[in-house]
């Protein structure tokens, strides 16, 4: 049975995530590149994979301009935040990662992709390595028919948060 304090953290701690990015992105300006090429795609009806790697999920939400998107994510405590946070931001989540839940994962895919809807992936993988594309999602868009569009968010000023130091 899960702790009062993890029940807590679990309930507020992914709320509170999305209103600081919320904050944080009212604060920026934003200059979108490629968009051109996907915007097509949205007014056809069409749906696509869109794959970012690890670390760039936070301003993503604010990047999406269609009107479903599931992103896989694990099955880990982790994930439950990340899963959390991105319900507060419209964004639906498909549970399951090649090391725990993926037969699962695959199938609600493959349900949710006759519905109709986008999925976003994290091509590296849960373990890695980093920006090295695992077969995962080439898979999922080979079974689909989905094309795979690249996504990122990056900041000209910025601060980087590294374990273990102080600013």
């Amino acid at each position: 049975m899960k702790s009062f304090i993890d029940k807590i953290t679990l309930a507020l701690l992914p709320w509170l995530g999305a209103q600081i990015a919320r904050l944080l992105f009212s604060t920026i300006r934003v200059k979108q590149v490629g968009r051109q090429w996907v915007e097509p795609f949205f007014n056809e009806g069409r749906h696509v994979i869109f794959a970012f790697w690890h670390g760039r999920l936070l301003m993503l939400p604010f990047a999406y301009a269609g009107k479903e998107v599931y992103v896989l994510i694990s099955r880990s405590k982790d994930g439950e935040l990340i899963a959390r946070f991105g319900a507060h931001l419209n964004m639906h989540a498909v549970r399951g990662s090649s090391s725990r839940g993926g037969l699962s994962a695959i199938r609600d895919i493959l349900r949710l992709h006759k519905k109709g809807v986008d999925f976003g992936f994290t091509p590296d993988g849960p373990r890695g390595p980093r920006h090295v594309v695992q077969q995962g999602v080439i898979e999922i868009a080979r079974i689909t028919g989905l094309p795979i569009i690249p996504l990122t968010f990056s900041a000209s000023k910025k601060k980087l948060c590294v374990p273990g130091m102080a600013f």
